[in-house]
């Protein structure tokens, strides 16, 4: 279904965004899967491209590109079932807090060497104790003087292993909830801050997701994003947008998916005839292409809203939860069309298949996504 909202300039990028990633991945990915982690180089040269940062202002190293650049990157890496190069967090997630809430001193330190890909970022949310329930986070960030001691431990971070920053959540004052949660940015290189192992997933096997580990990292009061208690407001600004991005890349893969499997049936042949010759498999596609379509409408409207800046919360959510869970839904059914070739790694289908289950969990599972949806009923 057309996208109305692309303009010419959005589809000359997208050529230049499928270049990058036909030479630069496609032909690297399998081995990346392989070692668990992406290199540098590629950031590096990510950035020599001006893919990264986009959205963020020129005066730091971005280029005032308009929020739909960064949707075509993520809709080029999902549809060709790119994992690894964690991208849109750093660029569309971390950058953002840094432009809305960062000091002028903290935006001239760090973004123009994360447009360029010299710097990695990651954001550290999640602990062993608490996944979507940030309230319920234990790392702290005591006060001593003018600096921060941080001591905790995450878990799930992506880019952990490769990040040259974290923006770190943690509670500056356990007993003010969501009012007592604040963020910093923490080099990798300080002294208490440790790597945990690069985590062994179901899928994405390409991006490494680390266990992160502070014991009294002290870092400077200027290391702090925004005021003190202020970082449940900052991470809350920015879930449309965040939740869209994961929508939007569920989608591309669906649809990638779904037209792969439809030409897999035309040229697959049993019991003499191709296999989408027998009903019951036309009837399941029929009735595949039409939610998909359905989803893609509803997708195109949330766009619409999230360029005109009224896109509304539970809007969002509901986006990320019904294009994620349809997501899940239609790649295991394309797998089962695919028979014993669905279940074998080098068939794109079947990285699919593993690499879409997070998408159900991460960015808010599908449950908190229903109960932010249910409170506004």
């Amino acid at each position: 279904m057309s996208q109305h909202y692309y303009r010419e300039e959005h589809e000359a990028f997208r050529e230049q965004v499928k270049r990058f990633i036909a030479k630069e991945i496609l032909p690297f990915h399998s081995q990346w899967e392989v070692d668990g982690i992406v290199p540098r180089s590629l950031w590096q040269r990510a950035g020599q491209l001006g893919l990264l940062c986009m959205t963020s202002p020129s005066a730091y190293g971005g280029q005032d590109a308009d929020i739909l650049f960064p949707f075509v990157l993520n809709e080029e890496l999902a549809k060709t079932y790119v994992t690894g190069p964690s991208f849109g967090l750093h660029s569309d997630i971390i950058a953002p807090y840094l432009v809305h809430f960062g000091t002028e001193e903290q935006k001239r330190s760090w973004l123009p060497k994360m447009a360029s890909g010299e710097v990695i970022t990651a954001i550290a949310m999640t602990e062993p104790g608490a996944g979507s329930d940030l309230q319920a986070i234990k790392t702290r960030a005591d006060r001593d003087g003018d600096d921060y001691l941080i001591t905790g431990q995450k878990t799930f971070i992506s880019n952990g292993q490769l990040a040259d920053m974290v923006v770190v959540v943690a509670k500056t004052d356990p007993s003010q909830g969501a009012k007592g949660v604040s963020l910093f940015l923490v080099e990798s290189d300080r002294e208490g801050f440790r790597r945990g192992r690069n985590l062994e997933k179901i899928g994405r096997k390409a991006q490494d997701t680390s266990e992160l580990f502070f014991d009294q990292v002290r870092i400077p009061i200027s290391n702090r994003l925004a005021p003190e208690g202020q970082g449940f407001f900052c991470l809350m600004k920015e879930l449309p947008r965040e939740r869209m991005l994961i929508a939007v890349s569920a989608m591309a893969t669906t649809e990638a998916v779904l037209d792969d499997t439809i030409a897999y049936v035309k040229s697959r042949q049993i019991f003499g005839k191709p296999i989408i010759d027998f009903q019951h498999n036309r009837f399941t596609l029929a009735g595949l292409k039409t939610e998909v379509k359905v989803a893609r409408a509803f997708i195109n409207q949330c766009m619409l809203e999230l360029l005109e800046d009224r896109l509304e919360g539970a809007t969002a959510a509901m986006a990320k939860l019904h294009v994620t869970e349809l997501q899940n839904r239609v790649i295991d059914a394309c797998l089962q069309l695919h028979g014993g070739y669905g279940y074998m790694w080098e068939y794109p289908v079947a990285r699919a298949w593993a690499d879409s289950r997070i998408s159900r969990i991460y960015g808010g599972s599908s449950e908190v996504m229903k109960e932010l949806i249910g409170r506004t009923l």
